[in-house]
């Protein structure tokens, strides 16, 4: 499928006089999984929040699924999937009975090809809660509410999802499980943004990293672009004769041919390290925090430039222009559960 499920080209946000988003540009793709990173306070939950239809931006283009978010109706919110960080619920409730009354309202809109809502006992077992179908929700773990969270986000079978830090609490076994359920999502061209601060997470699911600092995006590619771009060098580090040699090049095979082929004794530790995807992260936001020269023009931007303009001819940064805020005319508790209320974290 070639068609985008978002474009936003010129997205900006201000608070006051505090501006949050600087003329953000991104595309997410049919299937794609994207990861967004960014440090506290770098604008990823408006962003997210824009995206979902929460808020209203100050100026700039955007298109999800292809409506603008904000004044979407309901048959694109039965579209897409919201994973939160954390939201409030009836503790009370039993996990089976929950899931199949919010899956009730997406019943209107189901479609031969995409049947909503997702079968109940069916999205118990995609979760690993089978077995807990029948508890309180009062009862369940940290894991075990975090598995209920990810169904909520499933259960009216989303072409779009939003993850935010989604595995927090999950024990390694309902990680891989995790990582297991988006692999095959994807495979169904869902697209899903992922927003986390697990960047070996993020390295395992996304097609695509976006790093989001200061309200710009400062690099887009893969995690193996991150970590050859910003940081091209290896480490090379081996013993002999007793002393430790450290030693960085960027072509490890010929340093390690002439190491090798070189007079002395018998060669140990050897030890060929690579920036890690961790390693780039920390270099690029601590390059464009620091004001370091060419920061905002350079870091990764030469090379991860995002793609031209994704908006119509003559449609740009002022192409919306409203007051920040979220919409007075919406109601956040709409679709998906939402009556059940909304706790985000704003990191702004």
């Amino acid at each position: 499928m070639d068609q985008r499920a978002i474009e936003v080209a010129g997205l900006r946000m201000s608070y006051g006089r505090t501006e949050v988003l600087r003329g953000v540009d991104l595309a997410l793709a049919a299937g794609e999984v994207v990861a967004l990173l960014g440090p506290n306070g770098a604008g990823k939950t408006t962003t997210i929040e824009i995206l979902e239809g929460f808020r209203a931006p100050s100026a700039g283009y955007v298109r999800v699924l292809g409506e603008e978010p904000i004044h979407a109706d309901e048959v694109w919110r039965s579209r897409v999937g919201v994973v939160l960080q954390s939201w409030r619920d009836h503790a009370r409730w039993r996990v089976r009975e929950l899931l199949a009354h919010l899956g009730e309202f997406y019943r209107p809109y189901s479609l031969p090809e995409r049947p909503r809502p997702w079968d109940t006992d069916s999205l118990l077992a995609r979760v690993g809660l089978a077995d807990k179908a029948d508890r309180p929700i009062l009862g369940l773990s940290g894991g075990e509410r975090r598995r209920l969270d990810v169904a909520v986000g499933l259960v009216g079978r989303p072409e779009l999802l939003f993850l935010d830090e989604p595995t927090a609490g999950f024990d390694p076994q309902a990680r891989r499980d995790f990582h297991d359920l988006i692999r095959g999502l994807a495979d169904e061209d869902v697209s899903i943004l992922l927003t986390t601060h697990d960047l070996d997470e993020a390295e395992k699911l996304a097609d695509r990293i976006l790093v989001l600092v200061g309200g710009r995006i400062v690099a887009d590619g893969s995690p193996d672009d991150l970590r050859r771009r910003v940081s091209a060098t290896a480490e090379i580090r081996w013993a002999r004769d007793g002393v430790t040699h450290v030693h960085a090049t960027e072509d490890p095979a010929d340093y390690l041919r002439e190491v090798l082929n070189a007079p002395g004794g018998q060669i140990t530790d050897l030890e060929v390290r690579r920036a890690t995807l961790e390693d780039a992260y920390l270099s690029l936001v601590r390059r464009v925090e620091s004001g370091a020269p060419g920061a905002d023009d350079d870091p990764a931007r030469d090379f991860l430039a995002p793609e031209p303009s994704l908006a119509p001819a003559g449609v740009g940064a002022g192409a919306t222009e409203r007051e920040p805020g979220r919409d007075p005319g919406r109601d956040p508790g709409r679709g998906q559960g939402r009556e059940l209320g909304r706790e985000r974290e704003e990191a702004r």
